[in-house]
């Protein structure tokens, strides 16, 4: 029965808060939730905001590798660690401390796509579907065992926003709770992963997601959408950096170069490239805020035949 696990929570962000609130609403036992500390002339973390209206005891520390959160991390003696969105590296004093051990959310099929920008990859790579998936972690990246997985499908106009707030957020919220269920009911598999399949990529970082507009119009789609709406997909216009957000395709040769304006429409402009069509609704100019595009066509005086990208 709920109540009868002691739950400690590492996490951070609206997928941590989520995580805590979800668990508490079913009545579980949470007795610490260890956030990164706050940040001056930031709000405090919505994890933490969550756990003191559940009077959970909430521990800050700058390194969940320093003995002294070790130590506090012990003192909750509790059975069970559910890590949901954890930036940090937790050292296996951690891991090993809950007498039932650590499950850890991460959102994609592992073995694939291993890393810290796992949903972006997928998307970026036309891949036709991801999921997320609790496992036991270990010494490694994302390497312990699987607990439980959940699919879910990449559609052909999908983003990295749409995927994650829409289908991975939540899901994983459901996970986590239910993945508890099976640790408290000796249900919980630890299914070892083949690493013959395994994949790891880094971060997405802006210059991962430099658009070549000679491209497939396919893969420079995939690209925008990977990135959208962070990091966000780049290029250049008249010399200055401008991230690509809001995109569509059309395919089918333009008879254009590559990386010309073909169309101005009140929802943006259209980009040439290999083989079909870019459209563009939001942009962010280099050093600005986003913005929709039409504000900036008009703001810079965007015509057809002007170029991106060199």
């Amino acid at each position: 029965m709920a109540g009868d696990l002691r739950i400690a929570v590492i996490g951070q962000a609206a997928f941590g808060e989520s995580v805590l609130n979800a668990l508490v609403e079913k009545g579980e036992e949470v007795v610490g939730v260890f956030c990164p500390p706050d940040r001056e002339g930031r709000r405090p973390d919505p994890i933490k905001v969550a756990a003191e209206g559940h009077n959970v005891p909430v521990l800050q520390f700058r390194r969940m590798r320093n003995q002294d959160a070790i130590d506090a991390f012990k003192e909750l003696n509790s059975d069970i660690c559910v890590m949901a969105f954890v930036t940090d590296i937790v050292p296996d004093d951690i891991l090993e401390a809950p007498t039932k051990g650590t499950i850890q959310y991460h959102p994609s099929l592992l073995p694939l796509h291993r890393g810290p920008s796992s949903i972006n990859w997928p998307i970026i790579n036309g891949e036709p579907k991801t999921g997320l998936s609790i496992f036991w972690p270990d010494k490694g990246l994302d390497t312990g065992p699987i607990l439980l997985q959940k699919e879910t499908e990449i559609t052909p106009d999908d983003t990295l926003g749409t995927v994650y707030f829409d289908r991975l957020f939540p899901m994983g919220v459901d996970a986590m709770v239910e993945a508890v269920e099976m640790v408290r009911n000796g249900t919980a598999p630890r299914v070892v992963q083949d690493e013959s399949k395994a994949t790891y990529e880094g971060w997405c970082r802006a210059e991962n997601v430099i658009i070549d507009w000679s491209k497939p119009v396919q893969e420079i789609y995939n690209m925008i959408r990977g990135g959208d709406p962070s990091p966000g997909s780049g290029t250049t216009f008249d010399g200055k950096a401008i991230q690509l957000f809001k995109a569509g395709k059309a395919d089918g040769d333009t008879a254009r170069p590559a990386g010309e304006v073909t169309e101005i429409t009140e929802e943006g402009f259209t980009v040439a490239a290999n083989g079909g069509a870019i459209s563009v609704g939001r942009v962010q100019p280099e050093g600005a805020r986003k913005i929709m595009a039409p504000e900036w066509t008009e703001s810079v005086g965007l015509k057809v035949g002007d170029r991106f990208g060199g």
